[in-house]
């Protein structure tokens, strides 16, 4: 379908935000590798915006570039989850879990020629993330917090069942996005919010 300039445009916005509170979690984990867990998904983000600001702009559709979206945002989330919940006696265990959910997900991928499994692989590792930082938020008595980030995961599965709709007109798509940029602005505040409270403190 033709997408209008201004909502490919909007599609960027959440990424923005979701990116930025990524990287504000670094005051939480302490590990440079949150940094790269924000890389992986902001390129994931930035990575179908674009295309769809290409095919806005009457360009090819380039499906390698939209195709993009969910393996680096596995990579990302299942990243993310690990510096989380980093500790030295489990931490292997999990990151070996981790890694064959990701392989699993790939090569199922890859046999039945779709991005569904990805998606599945997304979903997992964007719930754990977003069941650890909700205990986080708890663990510091910041109910506020944690209200923000059970809407940001309410609205992952909310917009699931709206993009899987066969008629994906513009005016869904924008809901679908508006609703998107609400749910990213979300994690937002959270991670603003437990990056302030983590200052001086070690994650438990």
């Amino acid at each position: 379908m033709d997408y209008p300039v201004s909502l490919a445009v909007e599609d960027f916005v959440p990424v923005v935000f979701t990116t930025c509170g990524v990287l504000l979690l670094r005051r939480v984990t302490g590990t440079p590798g949150t940094i790269a867990a924000a890389a992986l998904i902001g390129a994931g983000g930035f990575a179908k915006a674009t295309a769809k600001l290409v095919v806005a702009l009457d360009g090819p559709d380039l499906v390698w570039l939209r195709s993009a979206l969910f393996p680096l945002l596995t990579l990302g989330f299942a990243l993310l989850y690990l510096e989380l919940t980093r500790n030295p006696g489990i931490s292997r265990t999990r990151a070996a879990i981790a890694a064959a959910v990701t392989g699993v997900c790939a090569v199922a991928a890859l046999l039945v020629a779709d991005a569904l499994p990805m998606l599945v692989s997304t979903t997992v590792f964007a719930t754990l993330t977003a069941v650890r930082l909700i205990g986080l938020a708890r663990s510091r008595g910041d109910t506020l917090a944690a209200v923000l980030f059970g809407a940001q995961i309410a609205v992952f599965f909310v917009l699931g069942p709206l993009g899987a709709r066969a008629d994906q007109t513009v005016a869904l798509q924008w809901i679908e996005q508006l609703t998107n940029t609400a749910g990213q602005a979300a994690f937002l505040l959270g991670a603003v919010r437990l990056a302030r409270t983590n200052q001086g403190e070690r994650m438990p």
